[in-house]
């Protein structure tokens, strides 16, 4: 089993990791969804997001944009990350188990500024 988590708002792609609504897990076996589950976001905190993922078995991690702090914890877990994309949750996860999901997104170094990432 594969699980993968979205950074969303509602059920699409956020912006933003770190300020997205909500995460959707989601678990795959041989390439297709098999279950999917909302949390709302725990809340946002340094260093905090993306050990709460990995240690809910996050293997990778989509979102629209996200900070250099938190790419470098989740590299340190062994989790995948992939930024820059946007639409459906559901959609980019198929599109991923098909391989045709890359990232396009750069870290995102200006947290002062609010909504600047991936807008």
């Amino acid at each position: 089993m594969m699980r993968i988590a979205v950074a969303a708002m509602g059920k699409m792609v956020d912006g933003h990791f770190g300020h997205c609504e909500n995460f959707i897990f989601f678990d795959a076996e041989n390439n297709q969804i098999t279950s999917e589950n909302s949390v709302p976001n725990p809340g946002h905190r340094p260093g905090f997001l993306p050990n709460f993922l990995a240690d809910n078995g996050a293997q990778v991690i989509i979102a629209g944009g996200m900070g250099g702090g938190a790419v470098d914890i989740f590299n340190e877990r062994g989790v995948e990350v992939i930024i820059g994309v946007q639409g459906d949750a559901r959609t980019a996860v198929e599109s991923y188990l098909k391989g045709e999901l890359e990232s396009t997104g750069s870290i995102c170094h200006e947290h002062e500024h609010e909504g600047a990432c991936g807008e």
